[in-house]
């Protein structure tokens, strides 16, 4: 679908302004493979320059995109997803070599893309504005209505993580793209490759020059120069909260919408399904190495269930295999770089420093850190509030549900919680006191469907995505308001 030059060097180019293009400085960084440091491919060091030119163009395409019709916006959305379907293995490939992410999850990833695109366009057809009458309004007559709609907001700057190159990247640009906008796509640095394939698909579904762009480079040389550009409307960003609350500081007028760390907690009550929350909590805490913002982080179980609950993670635990995902499938693959391994190691240290009780795993191979499962987790332990983003789940035994809850919320986090019980009183106590963006009840923590509001709150967040929440974070309303004789 999309192919590197042909001198051999496996370098890869930009989209902008309609062109395939490198870097005029013709510096390069290295995408190694998390699973041998092999060369998978090398993406253009932009300059501020070339930024300047890159979001100069999305603002002239946006001026003609978005006059364009809905309707034709959308057969380009949907042209799209059939693309994504027919390149899966194309695109899951890269996404293995890149992100080190299992087959299966690869090639789920992208489908699953494929199917939030088309929503978005069916979405998008389905919203309407509306008219006013002035004399709903104490003291007025029937001389005014305002007509409501929506318009775009310009240039969307779109910042995609690693973790999902692929999904949550079009999860910005093809909600920006049909409400008219234009996108300047900033892939993380190890992602890019994923994000080239994906801009290539959307050009190749017809968006007309200009209308997407990407932009290569580290984050820490032209991060803040993108962020701050006059050129840029809106900002999507998905990371870690320490990126998302720098961009939230430098900004200055420009509307955010970001998805950020988080500490899901699953609370275990004496009452719940154990065997149901035991398959939840692994599931949960170890897919793809636990490198997922709605991982389950923690687990805060009632003390009178506690070894119980605890034989039955360590069952579990035990049957997770851990891969080299180019060779075949499992659950636990290498984390993304070595400096991820070494910061869940640091945590794992300090909890068995302090006590913790080592139940399984505590194993390091290179970036490779096996499942690890501790119990006798305490409040005064760093793996009881940091984001570990690797394979390693903390227990903690609590006396009752309201100790479960203000452990739960005194984290700086609040993305998702989840409670297991079959009680829907306490369901729906504990969901009423949770300091969080969204509550899994008898459930995982995880992202979707898709057409579902995801937020968080605290350090989890700004702003509120999903689809039709998303398209209407990318417009603003527009009253034209018509005076009768």
């Amino acid at each position: 679908m999309f192919s590197v030059t042909n001198d051999g060097n496996k370098n890869f180019k930009n989209l902008v302004n309609g062109k395939w293009v490198s870097s005029e400085s013709n510096n390069f960084i290295d995408i190694n493979s998390p699973i041998d440091n092999s060369l998978v491919g090398r993406v253009p060091a932009m300059t501020k320059d070339e930024v300047d030119f890159i979001i100069k163009g999305a603002k002239e395409a946006q001026k003609e995109w978005g006059k364009i019709t809905l309707n034709e916006r959308a057969e380009i959305l949907y042209k799209a997803a059939d693309l994504f379907v027919e390149y899966s293995e194309e695109i899951a490939e890269i996404m293995i070599r890149e992100i080190a992410k299992d087959r299966k999850s690869s090639i789920s990833e992208v489908v699953r893309t494929a199917d939030f695109i088309r929503f978005t366009a069916d979405t998008a057809k389905n919203m309407s504005g509306e008219s006013i009458p002035g004399d709903t309004f104490p003291g007025y007559k029937r001389n005014k209505i305002s007509v409501v709609n929506r318009v775009p907001l310009g240039v969307v700057l779109a910042i995609s993580p690693f973790n999902y190159p692929v999904n949550l990247a079009a999860s910005k640009i093809a909600p920006a793209i049909i409400a008219g906008n234009s996108v300047v796509l900033k892939p993380a640095t190890q992602g890019s490759l994923c994000g080239i394939y994906l801009a290539r698909i959307f050009e190749a579904a017809g968006v007309p020059k200009g209308v997407i762009n990407t932009i290569t480079g580290r984050g820490s040389e032209i991060g803040d120069y993108i962020t701050t550009h006059k050129g840029i409307d809106f900002i999507n960003f998905t990371g870690s909260s320490a990126v998302g609350e720098r961009i939230s500081k430098i900004t200055t007028m420009v509307p955010l919408l970001m998805e950020l760390g988080g500490k899901d907690a699953a609370i275990i009550l004496k009452d719940a399904d154990l065997e149901l929350a035991a398959s939840n909590i692994i599931a949960g805490a170890y897919s793809y190495s636990g490198q997922r913002c709605t991982a389950v982080k923690r687990v805060l179980v009632e003390e009178e269930i506690a070894d119980a609950l605890v034989e039955k993670l360590k069952e579990k635990v035990a049957k997770l295999k851990v891969v080299n995902p180019l060779e075949e499938q499992g659950d636990v693959v290498p984390l993304i770089n070595t400096k991820s391994a070494d910061f869940v190691c640091e945590l794992m240290e300090d909890a068995k420093e302090k006590g913790a009780e080592l139940l399984f795993g505590g194993k390091r191979e290179g970036n490779v850190i096996y499942p690890t499962l501790f119990d006798k987790v305490t409040e005064d332990m760093r793996l009881a509030w940091e984001e570990p983003f690797g394979p390693v789940l903390p227990i903690m035994r609590v006396k009752d549900r309201d100790e479960a809850i203000r452990i739960s919320n005194e984290s700086e986090y609040g993305l998702q919680g989840a409670v297991f019980t079959e009680n829907i009183d306490n369901a729906f106590y504990v969901a009423d006191k949770l300091e969080v963006g969204t509550v899994q009840i008898n459930n995982k923590t995880e992202r979707g469907p898709d057409h579902f509001p995801f937020l968080g709150v605290k350090s989890s967040g700004i702003g509120t995505q999903g689809i039709r929440y998303s398209i209407e974070a990318m417009t603003r309303l527009k009253g034209t308001v018509i005076n009768l004789r």
